[in-house]
């Protein structure tokens, strides 16, 4: 590989296989690395391995070596761990969900051959089928476990991901409607994106899904999925067809494929998609910033402005706090103010949907009494879902006169 400092990582965290990829600055674009010296195989399976006798762990390919040919305790159900807060046991060994997170991920960092992988890392970005809070939560105690900082690393669904991929591809394939089609060996699932360029940004969505469920194999199977374009695609303009997962071959296609292709559409077929996705987010988020002009509006979004109406250098300013159009779990602020005759925060919010103002109060009970202009408190906001906020108060007193009582008030608002 050509970088080896500065890096933009992409990691395509999937439910059985996953990929890593960097940016490669000369080229201009994403590359994903071989699971295998030599080889063009650049899937490894979603899991680890404990080596008993060694005493460590190793991941992918080699984990499945070790647990069928050298006794290894395999953990192969690493997605569905990611999910749940409950430890795993592991031979002897009770693991948290994030310790093993954190075992994966330094595994498949290994494979960059990079040494000081933190300190040479602009951004690390991980991108699953699907972003819990709880495995939310999981990714980022991995992530700091591994010593990345917050400002180095990104979390992105593969809705997201597909976002950054094709609007860092050559334009001609993304400016109309592109398809999405999603195959496994049972079913494949379908999506649209879409773009309502009239205002200013331009907001970009992706449908929900459509599902199908496709006969085994041969002309059955062609068929079923003949049927489902017809259904999905319709007389509608498409600059392009993406094809991602396992279960299509053209060798049973063969109708299929003419209906594809058909009015010269492009389509793509590939696995590395959410790998190079997550890569150009990073490239595009930290350094071209060519996407300014466009939102996508994803269901992890914070729909809301959040802010406080105070006094700054003695006159009245409105001090944002959290701004809309951001995901939730990116969502975070904190600040420091001191009580004016008043015992209750008020919080200004106002949502994409309605952009008028309004006034949401929060209580303090129990507060200590003192003078006016004598309680300084700490104020953190911290989305846990799309639409909540958990607000943490913290009492931190007045200096020497009036001590911190080290009273802390919770509430989860929903704007």
């Amino acid at each position: 590989m050509n970088e080896i400092r500065d890096l933009m990582i992409g990691i395509d965290f999937g439910k059985k296989n996953s990929q890593i990829c960097y940016y490669d600055r000369k080229a201009d674009e994403a590359r994903s690395l071989s699971m295998k010296v030599g080889s063009s195989q650049y899937e490894a399976p979603t899991c680890v391995c404990l080596r008993p006798q060694q005493g460590d762990y190793c991941v992918g390919l080699d984990a499945v070596y070790f647990a069928r040919e050298q006794g290894g305790v395999m953990v192969d159900n690493l997605y569905e761990i990611s999910r749940h807060e409950e430890p795993v046991q592991v031979a002897e060994e009770e693991k948290q969900p994030y310790e093993l997170l954190a075992v994966f991920l330094k595994g498949m960092l290994k494979f960059l051959g990079i040494m000081d992988i933190v300190k040479n890392t602009k951004c690390l970005v991980i991108t699953c089928p699907a972003l819990e809070p709880v495995q939310v939560q999981n990714f980022q105690k991995a992530c700091t476990s591994l010593g990345f900082p917050e400002e180095k690393y990104m979390l992105l669904d593969y809705g997201e991901s597909f976002y950054y991929y094709m609007l860092t591809q050559k334009r001609d394939t993304w400016n109309r409607n592109v398809a999405w089609y999603d195959f496994t060996p049972e079913k494949v699932t379908f999506r649209k994106m879409s773009m309502a360029s009239a205002g200013r940004p331009v907001l970009v969505r992706i449908g929900d899904p459509q599902e199908a469920e496709l006969s085994e194999g041969g002309e059955e199977r062609d068929a079923d999925f003949y049927k489902f374009i017809q259904q999905t695609l319709g007389s509608e303009l498409y600059s392009s067809i993406q094809m991602t997962g396992t279960g299509f071959d053209q060798e049973w296609a063969k109708q299929s494929v003419k209906m594809l292709c058909y009015q010269k559409r492009k389509v793509f077929y590939g696995n590395n998609l959410f790998a190079k996705g997550a890569c150009e987010a990073a490239v595009e988020r930290l350094e071209k910033k060519n996407l300014k002009g466009y939102r996508y509006m994803s269901d992890s979004l914070v729909l809301a402005d959040v802010g406080m109406e105070m006094r700054v250098m003695g006159s009245p300013a409105y001090h944002p706090l959290i701004e809309a159009g951001n995901n939730w779990y990116e969502s975070k602020a904190q600040c420091e103010l001191i009580l004016d005759q008043t015992e209750e925060l008020v919080f200004t919010v106002a949502t994409m949907d309605d952009p008028e103002k309004r006034h949401v109060s929060m209580s303090l009970p129990g507060l200590p009494k003192r003078p006016n202009k004598t309680t300084r408190l700490l104020v953190e906001l911290n989305y846990i879902s799309p639409r909540e906020c958990c607000i943490t108060v913290k009492d931190l007193g007045f200096g020497e006169m009036f001590p911190g009582s080290g009273k802390v008030w919770k509430e989860v608002a929903r704007w």
